[in-house]
């Protein structure tokens, strides 16, 4: 029994150990390594690049992020034209965004212009490959149109539901969320292209719980209403999460968790990540 124990403990250290390293916490894949007794990865460049991609992303430097991809994976934009456009697009949207920079009385013409050079020179020969490419790039194009009061209360407030009603069927661009998963999706497409798998295995583990439960429910299966996630620890108060919605671990997250390993045994930073990471996506 005692064998039975250490070993899955040792299998969800390394579930944990996995998720740290793919979804590019390194900080938090060294603090947990030591205390968790596990062999730590033996070269976190990688891992650092990927970080800098998605932190240049998320405060919508893409430009930047554009060429540290370069380093991490020189082909991958060349191949890979849905992620190339994706970015590309996005670069767009943050260049119409600093033309309407709230600390400005009025719109910036220079960063317009800027904005539309951009977008003839790099997101136009795309509009002739695809139907979906002209179409995103028409929509993106549209932003340049929106009154510059909604730009500003973006700005100020910078959540989905503002972006919903000031900018309507074009929130989608504005949506901060957008930098979040187009960082995803660079994580990810590097992480392919050096022959690794583009997402980590506590993802599909969940969703698979996820759909194993849903299907015995549809088959009325007696259930508990609430069923644990079945790790150990306390999980008093957490939620089985299976509503289909993707919740991101922050660097804050990920740091403390391990910290918080400290005070109590490494099966509580299992439960702590767990439950954190039990809404993925379906």
């Amino acid at each position: 029994m005692t064998q039975m124990l250490t070993g899955n403990l040792r299998d969800v250290n390394n579930l944990i150990m996995d998720y740290l390293i793919n979804e590019g916490y390194p900080s938090a894949a060294e603090k947990f390594a030591m205390e968790a007794n596990i062999e730590q990865p033996p070269d976190d460049s990688n891992i650092q690049l990927r970080v800098q991609i998605r932190d240049a992303i998320h405060r919508g430097d893409l430009q930047q992020a554009i060429e540290l991809i370069g380093e991490a994976s020189p082909e991958l934009l060349d191949q890979d034209a849905n992620l190339h456009f994706s970015l590309l697009r996005l670069q767009l949207v943050e260049l119409i965004r600093s033309s309407f920079n709230a600390s400005s009385s009025k719109t910036d013409s220079t960063a317009v212009a800027k904005a539309i050079q951009f977008a003839q020179q790099n997101l136009a020969p795309y509009a002739t490959l695809s139907p979906s490419f002209k179409n995103d790039l028409e929509r993106a194009m549209a932003l340049l149109i929106v009154p510059r009061e909604s730009w500003t209360q973006s700005q100020q407030t910078p959540t989905a539901s503002t972006a919903q009603n000031d900018f309507g069927a074009l929130s989608e661009l504005v949506d901060p969320s957008l930098r979040k998963k187009v960082a995803k999706d660079v994580n990810e497409a590097i992480l392919a292209s050096q022959g690794q798998r583009r997402e980590a295995n506590i993802r599909h583990l969940v969703r698979t719980r996820a759909w194993a439960e849903q299907l015995a429910r549809e088959k009325r299966v007696d259930l508990p209403d609430r069923l644990s996630l079945g790790l150990d620890g306390n999980e008093a108060g957490s939620s089985n999460g299976h509503n289909g919605q993707d919740t991101e671990m922050g660097g804050n997250a990920a740091e403390n968790s391990s910290s918080q390993s400290r005070s109590r045994p490494t099966s509580g930073i299992t439960d702590a990540l767990m439950t954190s990471y039990a809404q993925l996506p379906s």
